[in-house]
């Protein structure tokens, strides 16, 4: 007698769907975990080395960080005499060097989050803070953003979005005080205003001697905002 066909069991084949691992010796595996611990160890490298220049700029500042913003340890000189109630940032609104741009709009941007009063010095806009920059820091090569708070200075880009990233920054930020809510009625916000000699035309002219250069306003025939500037003494 044959056995049914329903009792009989077939086997089961099942279809491994896995990619096929192949590996010669135990030196490859060894050589896949050297490349990951070298990838590694350059990750790591590179957050203590940003580590290492936060701390240093803190034990610089180390005095500053308990009681009232002080200058600068290494250098006193190094200071606003009168902007101890406010942030300094001397910047440029031009994007022709673009890193340049982005770094000034970064650092803007992080003080602005903190809701203090900001006086913003624009190079673009008067060439005259060029010349003041020049004369706090000793410098004739500079690079933007600069910024001083609470009258000292406290570095650049680099240094503003590292103390930003540790939290260091809220810290001496939130010493000063508040900034008033809304903005300037006289200018706009905008800090400068057409110069009443010349209209923004950067020429006078009289009967005596014709036309001659305005030279109460700066290259755009402009002036800094009278309320703003009060605001910021």
């Amino acid at each position: 007698m044959w056995r049914p066909w329903g009792n009989k069991k077939m086997p089961l084949r099942i279809h491994d769907t896995s990619p096929p691992f192949s590996c010669s010796s135990f030196k490859d595996i060894q050589h896949l975990f050297t490349q990951d611990s070298s990838a590694s160890s350059k990750r790591n490298a590179n957050v203590f080395h940003r580590v290492r220049i936060v701390n240093s700029l803190l034990r610089s500042w180390g005095p500053a960080r308990t009681g009232k913003i002080t200058d600068s340890v290494s250098d006193p000189s190094i200071s606003i005499p009168g902007a101890e109630k406010r942030v300094v940032v001397y910047f440029t609104s031009l994007q022709v060097v673009r890193s340049t741009f982005e770094d000034c709009k970064t650092v803007r941007s992080i003080l602005h989050g903190f809701r203090v009063s900001i006086d913003e010095r624009d190079l673009s806009m008067d060439s005259r803070f060029l010349n003041e920059l020049r004369g706090i820091l000793g410098q004739s090569n500079l690079t933007l953003p600069r910024v001083f708070i609470g009258g000292r200075y406290m570095g650049g880009a680099e240094e503003i979005k590292q103390l930003h990233e540790i939290g260091e920054l809220k810290k001496i930020v939130e010493r000063l005080p508040a900034a008033e809510p809304g903005t300037c009625v006289v200018c706009g916000g905008y800090r400068f205003l057409l110069c009443n000699e010349c209209n923004g035309s950067r020429k006078l002219y009289t009967q005596k001697s014709g036309f001659k250069t305005c030279t109460a306003c700066n290259e755009n025939g402009l002036i800094r905002c009278p309320s703003c500037s009060c605001a910021h003494l």
